[in-house]
């Protein structure tokens, strides 16, 4: 792309920190994000996918600063937003906002619609009374809710409706950019379509920018432009949509999420690629390529050195030292069609 990204990361981790043992002497470091680099551009939208537990939700929230970054820089239009003091980032929150997964957990239930999508409007605009009242109604209208549910509560509507709603308070202070993170992973399949359908529209009436975290691979090759995937806190393959989803994923892992992934069209088969045990402990993660342990073409140099995010050609990227040089594959992985 040519564009000048609207959001660069640049070598972004966010590692907790935790006690444990008897006497809680043992300190433990989870490296949730783990030096992760991507940039997003105007008016795209890049999907994250990945195994639950990956970093994709702590990815999102350290983007927006929703949690403190442990290294690295959020450039927003080429402002580093991990320096700013909390003044600053007020300013620039208006231009960068969230939609969680669950809408009810995210609300307040003593609050009215009214009273939850007016919140930010009165915190950082002057807009009161009928005012208000107005600008509330065009915001819930623009998201395919009627205007008559100002004085209703948020146990009194179904899940989509209260995602619209959500929404609805997204658009509030006129956003650049929306982090999604799994807002459709807890609606009924209809209501997705519906959902995903709204933020497509919404995109191109208001020119937005998604980063559109969730595991469903079906709504990522719907919706996405570019697609990066996640392994234990690192980005281990970027590129478009079409290259990942039509035969062009390069690393072992994506192959095995691509496989993974239910199919209607039987003429479509992909090979599945048998994954043996779990997702390592962020904890302790093991040493080399983190995948190495289930990876089925994996190479002793993989549990020794780690592999860059490298571009394999045409901005695709991958880390994976099968395609950084002149290595034959091993045995071939166990396949079976699906």
């Amino acid at each position: 792309m040519n564009q000048t990204p609207l959001i660069e990361v640049k070598g972004l981790s966010v590692h907790f920190v935790s006690s444990h043992g008897v006497l809680r002497r043992r300190i433990r470091r989870v490296r949730a994000v783990d030096y992760v680099n991507l940039a997003i551009y105007p008016q795209e939208t890049l999907g994250v996918v990945g195994e639950s537990g990956c970093g994709k939700t702590t990815l999102g929230r350290a983007i927006l600063r929703l949690v403190k970054p442990t290294a690295g820089q959020v450039l927003f239009e080429g402002e580093d937003i991990v320096q700013l003091n909390p003044s600053e980032m007020r300013r620039r929150r208006r231009e960068m906002q969230i939609v969680f997964q669950s809408p009810q957990l995210s609300f307040d239930s003593r609050f009215n619609v009214l009273n939850l999508i007016a919140e930010p409007l009165q915190t950082h605009t002057p807009l009161r009374g009928e005012e208000l009242t107005r600008r509330v109604v065009e915001l819930l209208e623009q998201t395919g809710m009627p205007g008559e549910v100002l004085f209703r509560y948020p146990h009194e509507f179904s899940g989509g409706q209260l995602q619209r709603i959500a929404v609805a308070r997204a658009l509030a202070l006129n956003p650049k950019f929306l982090v999604l993170d799994e807002p459709t992973s807890a609606l009924d399949v209809s209501v997705q379509a519906q959902i995903i359908n709204l933020f497509q529209r919404l995109q191109a009436e208001l020119e937005l920018t998604y980063l559109f975290i969730t595991h469903d691979l079906s709504v990522i090759q719907h919706i996405s432009d570019r697609v990066a995937v996640m392994y234990v806190g690192k980005v281990v393959e970027l590129s478009t949509t079409d290259a990942i989803f039509n035969g062009g994923a390069q690393h072992p892992y994506t192959k095995a999420l691509l496989g993974s992934a239910p199919m209607v069209d039987s003429a479509r088969r992909r090979e599945r690629i048998i994954l043996q045990g779990s997702v390592p402990n962020p904890a302790n993660p093991p040493p080399g390529c983190t995948f190495h342990p289930r990876c089925p073409v994996s190479l002793p140099l993989c549990s020794q050195v780690e592999p860059k995010l490298m571009d394999t050609g045409n901005g695709h990227l991958a880390s994976c030292h099968l395609l950084q040089g002149e290595v034959v594959y091993p045995n071939a992985p166990p396949v079976i069609n699906v």
